[in-house]
């Protein structure tokens, strides 16, 4: 509704005219914003020429209803768009990444920057004389055979080149092989080049052999999940059309789509597919579904006439692939092929480079440290085994088992566990995963770049607001409740006038469906008027009780449907005349006006009262209906009477109008809570589709998206131009046509905005918008269904799809399919994605904790000569035994109660693995693990005749079988020496699991208690259980013991680190509950990982 702007320069709500969606607005060159045209009218500024060109303009493409918009293009860049901060970090962040493009860091090649382009032709604007001779064709003879043929061999055949695809082997190697992968496999060939060296360290080819099994199935079930889930869909390749009715020689004949060449003439009908690029020349009611390419969800009507310079939203033509629903055309054939705008869009989605996920992202930065830990420590330790004089074999032997200890054997598997287990748990939330590692992308989202038809609303037009008896009234809707008096004579009449001026039908045998979810047959308006009358009264049975007698069905020259019936009173002999349409073209035919049960006249108060509610429903993005009715003279209409509709013998003048009904696209009644979900938890939702401005300012501003006034708005409220308004004003709705016409700094101006929405925008556009995002550092997600929506879906960090509306290609592209077609999905999705993100970190700090007690071992060898703490096969009995379960487990940890509070983690700062966490795993709760371990070695040793100090410097003697000692007059030959190393290396063992468990209870959480999580992760608690029976059947199973060098302990050697395992738990309590009680505090920042 009228917004009023100045100078040309318009923010806010943009307007184009695609004349359906939106209600009577004027704008001329030098003035911005929206003026009502009845309003204009009443002022007399509106000449009758003017009016006259104006219903002309406002044809509305044959759509009923009166709610034409004209083109409005306004310069945003001359707007007041100050924002300081976010504006200079954008424009340095779009700097960089233009630096990095001239580095020749560019991600697409010239075919890719072409594609990007908006389109450009003029096929639409020439004359079809010069049309047809650029082309070398005829209308009335259509192309010649023998030049088809030429042009055939020379441009190719009228279909779509193919993507090429991943083979399955690469994708199988890139699971087996890549990533995290890699460093198991090196830790493979590393152990295998040590038992090389020295073949009696048998250990090393046990290690090597468990990293290759360990490696090799979590591959084969990563691939298998992914091949599984991402089964190959060729969404182009069901797109073609089949067959096509050409003129050829004069001679009309059906052919294979993809032998038609530019200049055919074809004939369409509603049911088939349109088989290439068309310009219209022939139009009979022809109506095309254009929702997939350009979002709009009603069918657009097809004409000869050029109404829009842009080709995407001309009337006169029709594009490839795009299902013609009603009536018949002819047009000639202006492309075909990849040449096509449906080609151009497969081209510009095959030739879009994905983007790495984070977590993969992550995973590579992890690879990175742990291997910079393992070199370092594998160098330290080499040099000071050159110091002690060991060998260079024995020296090489050591470095690699140093460097393989460092290696978590388990994270891989648990890192693939996990994503399984979460796309699990997102299927059962209507959310089904493509891609394992989006998993995780989802939780990192900072911005939602989202399509509205269909996504935030329920893709159904719907009765949404009536207008009678001088009352807007509300329906039932997703986010209203119904208003009016059923009882009142103009309800009564305007229902009447829904129910049977109406074509519409329900299909038979849906009798125990839903009303709102069964199909019809009939246009989607009509279709949203029988389902609000059904619940009333059956259609059929008030059909059949006012029988029709004549019918005028809408065309778009009247853009009105006329019908007369019987009435079902037995007193009452007249007929009746109902008209429903356009609102200015049934008001035009009325004199008279039904309030409060008195039909009254026409006078200024009734027109001004009718332009108000217009206006109103107009501005809130409905498509608005007016009806009328009128009683036949029963002398003259007689149940006999033969009515012509030719040329018309009854009155069509002189009628009554009834009120008004408004249609809309209704958000889904989870959206809004959703979205208010979504900001809570610091992410922005950006609506971006091709739909009108007003309809999607209207929906932006029912779910939530935008909640602040525009500039416009705050312009028009206090009367002055928007660039005068220089408040910090926080909501843009920007048209495509600006967004065109901008560079990439002032598209940065318009994304720092809170609250945004793209209207009008095409493929091109949409690609753009989420490269902008990601020139910001956003972490970008897309939803979409259509195949206007395939590149921005590819190029996003995570694409979303439509289960049941999206088509092929845009579920081609996607990484996840929302499988109810449903927003609120998406922010289940997002919990399930922190909370694997969190999960990870927490089994990341489990798994990396216990490396520390398994180094410290060697170390102590190396610096005090102490015999060998620890064995290596042992520390593999931790790292792929022990460890294993737990660290899985924590999979599937529930949430904390603040993960949907927080804001999004900055994927610069908040990594999977960071400095503090590191410093926790390894020089907090390590360093006490180390210590337990430590303790227990000399506990167990002295228990068993061996003195602490007699144990530093013995390492070289204590090995040496024919070395004779004696410790507190007992003589220890080799055989008593190796069982008592046995044993306190078995014990040490022990000690890690048994400090293991405190950090496994520690692990969690990250900031709340144990005490306030609770103890309902049952999987946890049998990792808990797994990981002391584990260790009971290592340590007591008989013929284990020499294979894996343990032995059966006493009850007592269990019990040295349970005072470490206590004082651990004890600790990060105390840490934890300092962190929740000071918040942001040095605490925090030092150990909050």
């Amino acid at each position: 509704e009228g917004f009023v702007g100045g100078k040309g320069r318009l923010l806010g709500v943009g307007v184009r005219s695609k004349g359906r969606g939106e209600r009577g607005v004027r704008s001329n060159q030098g003035s911005a914003g929206f003026v009502h045209a009845a309003s204009m009218r009443q002022s007399g500024d509106l000449s009758r020429k003017e009016r006259s060109s104006y219903e002309k303009m406002n044809d509305n493409n044959g759509a009923p209803g009166g709610d034409s918009v004209l083109e409005h293009e306004p310069d945003i860049r001359s707007q007041s768009l100050d924002r300081p901060v976010a504006f200079t970090e954008a424009k340095e962040r779009i700097s960089t990444a233009q630096e990095l493009k001239k580095k020749g860091k560019k991600s697409k090649g010239k075919k890719a920057d072409e594609l990007k382009k908006e389109i450009e032709m003029d096929d639409h604007k020439i004359p079809k004389e010069e049309l047809f001779a650029r082309l070398g064709s005829s209308e009335a003879q259509g192309m010649s055979s023998m030049k088809a043929a030429e042009r055939l061999n020379e441009e190719g055949r009228n279909e779509l080149t193919p993507a090429k695809g991943t083979p399955w082997f690469i994708v199988f190697a890139t699971h087996l092989f890549g990533g995290f992968s890699a460093l198991l496999w090196t830790g493979a060939i590393l152990s295998f080049i040590g038992f090389a060296l020295d073949s009696e360290a048998t250990e090393n080819l046990y290690l090597g052999i468990v990293l290759v099994v360990v490696v090799t199935l979590t591959g084969c079930f990563a691939y298998y999940q992914e091949a599984k889930a991402g089964a190959v869909m060729k969404g182009w390749a069901k797109m073609a059309p089949g067959e096509a009715t050409v003129l050829r020689d004069g001679k009309t004949f059906k052919m294979n789509a993809v032998e038609l060449v530019r200049g055919d003439v074809v004939e369409v009908k509603g049911g088939d597919r349109i088989p290439a690029d068309i310009r219209i020349l022939e139009s009979n009611g022809l109506k095309v579904d254009n929702s997939s390419l350009t979002g709009e969800s009603e069918p657009q009507t097809r004409q000869n006439q050029m109404t829009h310079e842009n080709p995407l939203e001309t009337a006169n033509l029709a594009f490839y692939s795009t299902a013609a629903t009603e009536g018949a055309g002819k047009g000639v054939v202006i492309s075909i092929g990849d040449n096509t705008v449906i080609g151009r869009i497969a081209g510009l989605a095959s030739s879009t480079e994905t983007v790495d996920t984070p977590i993969h992202r992550e995973i590579q930065h992890f690879i990175h440290i742990i291997c910079t830990i393992a070199i370092c420590l594998g160098a330290i330790f080499f040099i000071l085994g050159l110091v002690k004089g060991l060998s260079i074999i024995e020296n090489l032997v050591f470095m690699i088992s140093i460097i393989v200890a460092n290696v978590p054997e388990g994270l891989l598997a648990t890192v693939t566990v996990s994503l399984t287990l979460t796309a699990k748990r997102m299927e059962r939330k209507q959310v089904f995963v493509k891609n394992l590692e989006s998993v995780e992308t989802l939780g990192s989202t900072t911005t939602i770049c989202s399509d509205k038809t269909g996504t935030l609303t329920q893709n159904r037009m719907t009765v949404a607001h009536l207008w009678i008896d001088d009352t807007i009234c509300t329906t039932d809707t997703s986010v209203t409740k119904g208003t009016y008096d059923t009882e009142s004579p103009a309800f009564q009449s305007l229902y009447r006038c829904m129910a049977i001026c109406n074509r519409a039908v329900f299909e038979p045998g849906q009798e125990d469906t839903d009303i709102v979810t069964r199909t019809t047959i009939g246009d989607a308006s009509e279709t949203a008027m029988i389902k609000f009358a059904q619940p009333s009264r059956d259609i059929i049975e008030i059909r059949e009780s006012n029988p029709k007698v004549c019918e005028i069905p809408f065309n778009s020259r009247n853009k009105f449907s006329l019908s007369i019936h019987a009435t079902e009173d037995p007193n009452d002999k007249r007929l009746v005349l109902l008209m429903k349409g356009a609102p200015e073209r049934v008001l035009a035919r009325c004199n008279r006006v039904l309030m409060n049960g008195q039909e009254v006249p026409m006078d200024e108060k009734a027109q001004g009262a009718y332009d108000e509610a217009y206006t109103t429903l107009g501005g809130m993005g409905e498509r608005v209906f007016g009806f009328a009715q009128h009683y036949l003279d029963p002398d003259v209409y007689t149940a006999d009477y033969e009515f012509n509709i030719e040329d018309v013998n009854f009155p069509m003048e002189g009628l009554c109008f009834i009120g008004l009904c408004s249609l809309i696209d209704p958000p889904r009644p989870q959206v809004p809570d959703a979205v208010r979900l979504c900001q809570t938890a610091g992410i922005k939702v950006i609506m971006v589709t091709g739909d009108h401005p007003i309809t999607a300012h209207a929906i932006a501003k029912q779910v939530g998206i935008i909640s602040s006034p525009t500039v416009d708005e705050i312009a028009k409220e206090r009367g002055c131009a928007p660039e005068d308004v220089n408040d910090d004003v926080r909501a843009i709705v920007v048209n495509g046509m600006t967004l065109k016409d901008m560079d990439d700094e002032e598209l940065a101006r318009v994304l720092a905005y809170p609250e945004i929405v793209f209207a009008r925008t095409s493929p091109q556009q949409k690609l753009r918008i989420v490269e902008g995002c990601q020139n910001l550092h956003q972490v970008v997600a897309v939803t979409g269904d259509g195949v206007n929506d395939s590149p921005a879906l590819k190029k996003a960090d995570i694409g979303i799809a439509m289960g049941i509306t999206g088509s092929d290609v845009s579920k081609e592209a996607a990484d996840m399919i929302l499988l109810d077609d449903n927003f609120a999905s998406i922010v289940r999705g997002v919990e399930e994605g922190r909370l694997i993100f969190d999960n990870l970190k927490k089994s990341i700090a489990y798994t990396l904790s216990s490396n520390i007690p398994e180094l410290c071992p060697f170390l102590l060898f190396i610096l005090i000569g102490i015999p060998l703490p620890l064995s290596t096969l042992l520390i593999l009995c931790v790292d792929v035994g022990t460890d294993l379960i737990p660290a899985i487990s924590l999979a599937y940890e529930k949430p904390e109660s603040d993960i949907m509070k927080r804001p999004p983690r900055n994927a610069q700062v908040d990594r999977l693995v960071n400095a503090r966490l590191i410093c926790f795993s390894y020089l907090q709760i390590g360093i006490m693990q180390a210590m337990a371990g430590i303790f227990t070695y000399f506990v167990v040793f002295g228990d068993q005749g061996f003195p602490p100090d007699e144990l530093v410097f013995s390492d070289e003697p204590f090995y040496e079988e024919d070395w004779e000692v004696v410790f507190h007059d007992v003589m220890w030959e080799w055989g008593r020496r190796e069982d008592a190393l046995i044993a306190t290396q078995t014990a040490v063992f022990v000690a890690i699991i048994v400090v293991q468990w405190a950090d496994l209870l520690i692990c969690k959480t990250r900031l709340l208690s144990l005490f306030q999580q609770g103890m309902w992760n049952y999987v946890l608690n049998f990792g808990l259980f797994s990981e002391t029976a584990l260790a009971l059947v290592i340590t007591y199973t008989p013929y284990l013991g020499p294979a894996l060098g343990t032995r059966p302990l006493r009850p007592e050697w269990w019990f040295p680190a349970t005072p470490f395992s206590v004082f651990i738990f004890v600790y990060d309590e105390l840490r934890k509950l300092w962190i929740r009680t000071y918040p942001g505090g040095w605490i925090q920042k030092v150990t909050y990982y």
